[in-house]
């Protein structure tokens, strides 16, 4: 923050007019030591906010502005850029950077291998300069790296949730990393706002499909961020999966157990080692299994895992809803950390239930 440590962040979001960006909004709207300053949409310029998300009428009165970063890092302590891949590093410079804290939601920089971006987004990368030095925001695990950081790479939806479950497993080596497969199911609101055929109603609901088999973008951030753990490259088959409801995020992972015959105890012991402390992490009772409508609408990650004795296999399963701790909730918990404040500041929702 700056000098003045009673004056509120001030905070302008690009892409507020999204998903997220809405999301962004509603958490911001009751966060006590924030204040939105800037709400940037492309589609939107001089239309009231509250005319775009009807939820808002009558708590937000301000127009949307444009998505000029280098206007609005003169006048905001921190940026959130709820955009599509490619617009932060295409606009990101180290004077925006020298005024302003960065939390970028699109994947411009959660890689640290240009090759490997461009090989898996189909674009040309136009910031490699900045990609050493962005801290890839997972709070739970750089939580150390985080507090000192210009830009954030905030993690994908089916990322966050599929790192954190397999996490302490992996890095404490009672997986065998390379037989980890993990599937994956989304809210349609994991895709966007943007109108698109396969997300019209009648196309999604009453249906669940596969998509993006062997080839989801998200699958090199997951192996990438769970190889730092393993110390070692990892490759694993990710299947994410589109479901007939609003929010929410559901992983099943598979994987062998090493040593053989490893108990429901000592598989315990790891997820308390490194989550038995975390506010957002619920690690459920043994054999209870984490649904999506007991964490939606929240920053909450439910975990829970089996183990089958007959194949020596274990099955983690983790909840979160993909617009909270999945985008927006966790990019909040990266700017509280930013700034020094508690972790929890304005996220304590409880997950809204029926």
């Amino acid at each position: 923050m700056t000098e003045n440590k009673n004056r509120k962040i001030r905070v302008g979001i690009i892409g507020a007019t999204g998903y997220a960006g809405a999301e962004l909004v509603r958490i911001l709207q009751g966060h006590p030591a924030a204040e939105i300053v800037w709400y940037g949409s492309k589609s939107y310029i001089e239309k009231e906010y509250a005319s775009v998300y009807r939820n808002f009428f009558q708590v937000v009165k301000d127009i949307c502005k444009g998505d000029d970063l280098q206007e609005l890092a003169d006048q905001v302590d921190v940026i959130f850029t709820a955009t599509p891949q490619g617009f932060l590093a295409s606009v990101i410079s180290e004077e925006i950077l020298r005024k302003a804290k960065v939390v970028d939601l699109s994947a411009d920089f959660r890689l640290k291998d240009v090759a490997v971006y461009e090989k898996w987004y189909g674009i040309e990368h136009k910031a490699p300069q900045f990609i050493g030095e962005a801290v890839y925001g997972l709070c739970e695990i750089n939580r150390k790296e985080i507090k000192g950081a210009r830009l954030i790479a905030n993690p994908g939806c089916y990322t966050t949730c599929s790192i954190l479950t397999a996490y302490p497993l992996v890095k404490e080596g009672l997986i065998d990393a390379k037989s980890l497969i993990i599937d994956a199911k989304s809210g349609t609101s994991g895709a966007g706002r943007g109108a698109k055929l396969p997300n019209l109603f009648c196309e999604v609901n009453e249906n669940i499909k596969a998509y993006g088999v062997a080839s989801h973008r998200h699958t090199p951030e997951i192996e990438e961020q769970l190889g730092y753990a393993a110390g070692r490259e990892i490759l694993l088959n990710f299947t994410p999966h589109l479901v007939p409801m609003n929010r929410g995020i559901l992983v099943t992972a598979y994987a062998d157990l090493t040593p053989e015959g490893l108990d429901a105890a000592r598989v315990r012991d790891a997820y308390e080692k490194y989550y038995g402390e975390e506010q957002f992490i619920r690690l459920l009772p043994s054999g209870e299994c984490p649904e999506t409508k007991w964490v939606e609408g929240s920053n909450f990650v439910d975990i829970g895992f089996v183990i089958d004795e007959r194949t020596n296999r274990i099955i983690m399963m983790g909840a979160l809803d993909n617009l909270v701790k999945g985008a927006a909730g966790q990019a909040v918990q990266n700017m509280n950390l930013l700034f020094g404040l508690q972790e929890n500041t304005g996220l304590m929702m409880m997950p809204c239930f029926p």
